[in-house]
Parts: C-alpha cells; sequence; structure tokens
C-alpha cells in the first residue's frame, strides 16, 4: 500500500506494509538461572579488580628492587652539630 504523507518540505510517497522486524517475546534469563550463575560473574569481577590493584604494585617493586636510595635516605647517619663560633670581644 503506497500513502502519501506530508513533510516540511514537501510530500513524500511511502510503503506501509506487514511490520516484520517487531518481536516482543522477553529474552531475559529467568530469575533462577541468573542467581545460580552469580556466584561465577563475582569471582570474575574480584580476580579483575585485585589485578587491577596487585599486578601494578608488583610490576612497581620489580623495577625499584635493586635501588638503594630509600636505604640510603632512611640510615643516613646524623650530620654532627657545628661546633659554635667563639664570640668576639668588643662592642659589636
Amino acid at each position: 500500500e503506497r500513502v502519501t504523507r506530508e513533510g516540511l518540505y514537501r510530500e513524500y510517497d511511502v510503503d506501509l506494509g506487514d511490520q516484520e522486524y517487531d518481536d516482543a517475546r522477553s529474552t531475559y534469563k529467568s530469575a533462577k538461572e541468573t542467581k545460580s550463575k552469580k556466584g561465577k560473574y563475582t569471582a570474575l569481577i574480584a580476580v579483575l579488580v585485585v589485578g587491577s590493584f596487585i599486578i601494578p604494585m608488583a610490576q612497581y617493586f620489580w623495577y625499584v628492587k635493586d635501588d638503594d636510595s630509600a636505604d640510603k635516605f632512611f640510615n643516613k647517619v646524623p650530620e654532627p652539630e657545628p661546633e659554635p663560633e667563639p664570640k668576639k670581644k668588643g662592642w659589636f
């Protein structure tokens, strides 16, 4: 069936036919099926989150394992205080 519709700039001829692509069936999984697989996905998310913290920290410590600058800083021997200058005789 061909119908003429009024548009903003002119009139358009439109072919009307049967609607072929509308499917109103539910494609969601049931609550029971979702609940039974929840633990698997929770474990997966936990592994990914923990890995996102552990892997960069392990990589950082791998890079700085031979660096001894922190040991030099924290084990630094305190410098002796300088001797005070002798007092000058006179007005100033």
